[in-house]
């Protein structure tokens, strides 16, 4: 693949061996893909020290004084935005800002390019979110040795820092992931947080994956773990399960939206409410990635009830990019 040649849906290599540098050690998070359990848990246990109770101060650190993170978003988002921007300045990163609509990209220039604009300023760290596929490898396979990539979003493939924030979130709460069952209901098709949490539920010894969405929404072979129950009927994903995701439909990610239910539909057929949880484990936790259509993928109610963790799931966004950042530029001075 030529520096001049971006990915597409045909040539997307697997990043999962591009993520250590030549000591072992993240130097890259692209994937949940190649990650083995102790290099998770090592996540998930730096990340705990990142967390703050609400009405605590926010845990703070110098460790990455000196250092620059540029964050490059050319697709919307709140929370991945908002988080690695918080946890970029908490570590006492200098944090540059880019979408589309404020860069050269806009105007023609290609990502690589830019890229190498910005690494002459001499930024350590770029955060990445792309519609495209592959774009985040892509850009770590031609960037300096001193730099590191982080995906905070690509396509419909991965979202790593997404998947790790969730585990944490599950571990808080239920103390393990190791046989417990796990219910992921909605747009499964199309969902980057769907594939990244099956890899790493997974890859921790998670019982029972169940995968609950519409056909038409199912999970496509080969794209979601062998082990992951792919299930239609959300009575059966719900029933004794210890965790339970919802998802939105991702409508900006579907090309013809003949076949896919209605809003007042999907919500009687697949939409997460107080009444259906009475099949889950009495106490089990609701998530959800956000951002949330309330009364369609998930009874409002519900989302703000006692057996909700998705507020939590947010502040612990924070701590899980806080984590990652201090964990990879480390590494690149230390490989």
């Amino acid at each position: 693949m030529s520096p001049t040649e971006p990915p597409n849906s045909t040539n997307i290599p697997d990043d999962g061996d591009l993520q250590l540098a030549p000591n072992g050690q993240l130097r890259h998070l692209l994937t949940m893909r190649g990650l083995d359990r102790e290099q998770i848990t090592e996540l998930l246990d730096r990340s705990q020290t990142f967390v703050s109770e609400p009405g605590q101060a926010a845990v703070r650190s110098r460790a990455l004084q000196g250092k620059t993170v540029a964050n490059l978003f050319f697709e919307p988002s709140t929370r991945t935005r908002a988080s690695f921007d918080l946890a970029a300045k908490r570590l006492g990163a200098d944090v540059l800002n880019l979408d589309v609509n404020t860069s050269s990209r806009k105007k023609g220039e290609s990502i690589l390019d830019m890229i190498y604009t910005l690494e002459a300023m001499q930024v350590d760290a770029f955060v990445v979110r792309d519609a495209g596929s592959g774009i985040p490898g892509y850009i770590a396979r031609h960037t300096n040795d001193n730099v590191s990539i982080l995906n905070a979003g690509e396509s419909d493939i991965s979202h790593p820092t997404q998947a790790l924030l969730d585990m944490l979130t599950i571990r808080q709460n239920k103390g393990r992931i190791e046989g417990l069952k796990v219910a992921i209901v909605g747009d499964i098709a199309h969902s980057r947080v769907a594939r990244s949490a099956s890899e790493a539920l997974v890859t921790l010894g998670v019982g029972e994956l169940r995968l609950v969405s519409p056909p038409d929404l199912a999970a496509e072979p080969g794209t979601v773990p062998d082990q992951a129950r792919i299930l239609y009927n959300l009575e059966e994903g719900l029933q004794d399960a210890d965790v339970v995701m919802a998802l939105r439909i991702q409508r900006e990610r579907i090309g013809n939206l003949d076949g896919i239910l209605g809003i007042d539909e999907y919500f009687a057929t697949y939409g997460i409410s107080h009444e259906r949880m009475k099949l889950a484990a009495p106490d089990a936790i609701v998530m959800h990635p956000g951002p949330m259509n309330r009364g369609i993928e998930i009874e409002s109610t519900l989302a703000d009830s006692a057996s909700s963790v998705i507020t939590k799931q947010v502040r612990n966004g924070v701590a899980v990019r806080m984590a990652i950042l201090s964990t990879v530029i480390n590494t690149v001075d230390t490989r």
